[in-house]
């Protein structure tokens, strides 16, 4: 059973799924221009070990855009926020993309507050963009069928069809008031920001990166920054997958998970 919650975070209303009843949590953080619907693949899995929380991040989803620079360290703080807002102490974090970076930036910034990180394909080191991200900036843009359609089969990378809902989505989504602003605010912000690899030393929380092989949004072998720089870290492999391997292989991207945050 999935829920749908909203709460005020800073005066804006965010909103979030909810599953599962464990008192260890498990938080779900989207990429860019994406929402928490991105992880329905593998909530139902996670939900029978663990309390999990997915929410839209501010400027995305049918979460409030403000018109403020969505700068990774604004993320970063609100992730603080929505954390302190829900009593949130020590939780579980997978972050995807976007999701990676800030759930590293909150990481690097609170050491302690972490108990496991995942990191699935995360930015923050790459600095040219790919011919993937630019199929997707434009379909953020220009949102329709066709460009969201090729967008994320580049993503994917698999030449399988993408499920149209993920595409009915996203160009719903990319038609909401403010979406296109916070959209391209958000790649602006991670254009001008440092490089995140200064930052991972500071990480205490034992992480596991994974990356998909044929990852086109952004390549795999950006993953040897994060993995040499952070102090407990483990690398994992998803061979045939894109940019987003809980969508492409979720039973597979599950079992990897659940080992590595049930192993002490």
């Amino acid at each position: 059973m999935v829920q749908e919650n909203f709460i005020q975070v800073d005066g804006n209303k965010i909103r979030y799924l909810e599953s599962g009843d464990s008192k260890n949590i498990l938080m779900l953080v989207h990429g860019l221009g994406a929402s928490a619907e991105r992880w329905n693949n593998v909530i139902p899995k996670f939900a029978k070990h663990y309390h999990v929380i997915v929410p839209d991040l501010i400027g995305f989803g049918y979460s409030d855009k403000p018109v403020v620079d969505y700068t990774p360290d604004f993320f970063s703080t609100f992730l603080g926020k929505f954390f302190d807002v829900l009593k949130i102490k020590r939780p579980n974090v997978i972050g995807s993309s976007l999701g990676g970076q800030i759930a590293a930036e909150y990481a690097s910034a609170h050491p302690n507050n972490i108990e496991k990180l995942i990191l699935v394909s995360p930015s923050g080191v790459m600095k040219q963009s790919t011919p993937a991200l630019d199929a997707y900036i434009m379909a953020a843009l220009y949102p329709n069928e066709q460009s969201a359609k090729n967008a994320f089969e580049m993503m994917e990378s698999s030449g399988n069809q993408v499920d149209d809902r993920i595409v009915r989505g996203f160009i719903e989504r990319m038609q909401l008031p403010n979406a296109k602003l916070a959209f391209m605010s958000t790649v602006l912000g991670l254009k001008n920001s440092e490089v995140i690899t200064t930052k991972l030393h500071t990480i205490h929380s034992p992480t596991l990166i994974i990356w998909g092989s044929k990852d086109p949004v952004i390549p795999i072998q950006h993953a040897e920054s994060f993995a040499s720089s952070i102090k407990d870290c483990r690398f994992y492999r998803m061979d045939g997958c894109g940019h987003t391997p809980y969508v492409q292989d979720p039973d597979t991207f599950s079992s990897i998970v659940l080992d590595f945050l049930s192993c002490r």
